[in-house]
């Protein structure tokens, strides 16, 4: 008989593409990581690795059964919701991957509505940028929080996840308090802020690329004067009078209040936001009491990020 544990490990190998990979995903040592596909490749006895001394890739017949224990992996985790969903009480562990600034946006109401199940425990951890969908199919995590700039990805989203969608998050305007457009009756105009000193995020980062588009459409994007990692520094040093700032409505929340905050003209870029679950894990009543409860901290007003523009 098949041993699940490997399967999922091989599973894992066909997504990550080597064995450090896998073994970092699942916590395991890469050693543990290549007994275990070689105890497998003993079960099954074939040949389903053809390594080197330097790498390993799946022989024809790895690639076979690497889709055959998604399928399997997919059956059994929904006959064990099926079973648990009979259950009036959500039990057991449940772990959240977010990315930084929903994190810190919706943790307080999760919290708060999770702390009315007892027997529930619950792990929020913040995710890298891109990690979230990979995390919850190598079932490294149960849910994650993901954001979306393109608008594509519930098109493209394997059909082992399920997505829903929480809010739209735009960019917004953020000013020192002092500056002259943060008066609400003056008009926002992007053409006569290109020469100001402008903050971002470094090249290449999903909010970085927005504000690019944002600046392209009012007549080019000037240099930006200062690039900084993480949208809560951007936001700290608006406060500070150092510059300027587009950052995503979310960002605002648990961050520096002293600053000033405008709408943007017409249909600013802006983010899809969505908690992913495993398909056949949405039915387990602790998967599906934190979604419940993932889904109203979104659609609670979140003090700064959503007090009211102007």
């Amino acid at each position: 008989m098949l041993d699940l544990r490997r399967l999922r490990l091989l599973s894992e190998f066909a997504r990550r593409g080597s064995i450090a990979a896998t073994a970092a995903a699942l916590g395991y040592t890469p050693s543990a990581v290549s007994q275990q596909l070689a105890a497998l490749e003993r079960e099954t006895s074939t040949a389903l690795l053809d390594r080197t001394a330097r790498s390993a890739e799946l022989t024809d017949a790895g690639r076979r059964l690497a889709l055959r224990a998604e399928d399997i992996l997919t059956m059994v985790e929904a006959a064990e919701a099926e079973l648990s969903a009979e259950a009036d009480t959500p039990t057991g562990r449940v772990v959240m991957t977010a990315f930084p600034t929903a994190a810190v946006a919706f943790a307080p109401a999760i919290a708060r509505s999770l702390a009315e199940h007892p027997q529930l425990t619950f792990a929020l951890r913040q995710s890298s940028p891109g990690t979230g969908l990979a995390q919850v199919q190598s079932g490294e995590a149960d849910i994650a929080l993901v954001d979306d700039w393109t608008g594509s990805l519930a098109r493209q989203a394997p059909s082992s996840l399920k997505l829903f969608h929480l809010r739209r998050d735009p960019l917004v305007l953020v000013l020192p308090p002092y500056h002259p457009m943060s008066d609400p009756a003056e008009p926002v105009d992007l053409r006569a802020l290109r020469d100001e000193p402008w903050m971002a995020t470094p090249p290449g980062e999903p909010s970085r690329q927005a504000f690019d588009r944002l600046l392209e459409g009012a007549g080019g994007a000037p240099p930006v004067a200062w690039e900084f990692e993480g949208l809560h520094t951007l936001l700290t040093l608006v406060a500070r009078g150092i510059g300027i700032a587009a950052l995503p409505a979310l960002a605002l929340v648990g961050g520096d209040s002293g600053v000033a905050v405008r709408e943007l003209p017409g249909r600013p870029q802006s983010r899809e936001v969505y908690a992913v679950a495993r398909t056949a894990s949405v039915r387990r009543p602790s998967v599906a009491v934190t979604l419940r409860a993932i889904y109203a901290a979104a659609q609670e007003p979140l003090n700064d990020a959503d007090r009211h523009p102007v």
